[in-house]
């Protein structure tokens, strides 16, 4: 069985190294990059599995490669890793397409979790269904992490693809938090559940445009996915 192939992006030399060998230790293959402009041509060389990158970083920062990598690959995860604590740079981090946030200083433990728990999510989106949903107005496809709507294509992130497949599955029934908690992050914790609050909004945000649609809060419980006809 061929390794998992992490690309980590970070220029401090003393903590990229004790991650990189850490990793390796544990069986994955780690390619390390220390600056932001070399990163496009390593990943189209390397072919990551998942991408670890900093946000801080020498020429081009780690939301710009964010964006650069969406551009050639809907699927792959992107996990930030940051001394940034401000709620907008979580936020930015989600909206250039990253799937996971870590504060440093980090546990190696912690790393390793949330990169399988990414990988997982990967693979059950991959054995999903081929069939597109329709959703009212949309079209979800969520094998390709695409929603359409009159010609436009929304492409989504691993975690909106998930949270989304998961409301279609319930349309019009209730869907409690810690169901989809568990089902995406693997855990519902607080800083999790804020995650998920992040999530359905930028749901809401995407199916704005048909008004039967809506995902109403139930306090207490979680969703309601109202789709109408």
């Amino acid at each position: 069985m061929s390794k998992v192939k992490i690309l980590y992006v970070e220029d401090e030399p003393f903590l990229g190294r004790i991650v990189k060998e850490s990793l390796e230790v544990r069986d994955f293959e780690v390619r390390m990059v220390a600056d932001g402009k070399l990163v496009s041509s390593v990943f189209d060389e390397f072919k990551p599995d998942i991408c670890v990158l900093d946000i801080m970083l020498p020429h081009k920062d780690g939301y710009a490669i964010a964006q650069d990598i969406r551009k050639s690959s809907a699927a792959i995860p992107i996990i930030f890793v940051t001394a940034k604590t401000q709620t907008e740079d979580l936020l930015k981090g989600f909206e250039v397409g990253g799937n996971d946030y870590l504060r440093k200083p980090f546990s190696m433990e912690e790393l390793i979790v949330r990169v399988n728990n990414l990988l997982q999510l990967t693979q059950k989106l991959a054995a999903s269904p081929k069939e597109n949903v329709l959703l009212g107005e949309y079209e979800f496809a969520p094998h390709r992490y695409e929603l359409r709507r009159k010609g436009a294509v929304k492409k989504l992130s691993h975690r909106e693809a998930m949270l989304l497949q998961i409301l279609a599955e319930h349309q019009n029934n209730n869907i409690d938090r810690k169901t989809m908690l568990l089902r995406v992050w693997g855990d519902d914790s607080f800083f999790n559940s804020r995650n998920l609050d992040v999530y359905i909004t930028k749901l809401r945000d995407y199916l704005r445009e048909d008004p039967a649609i809506e995902i109403i809060t139930i306090k207490g419980v979680g969703y309601h996915f109202v789709v109408g006809n």
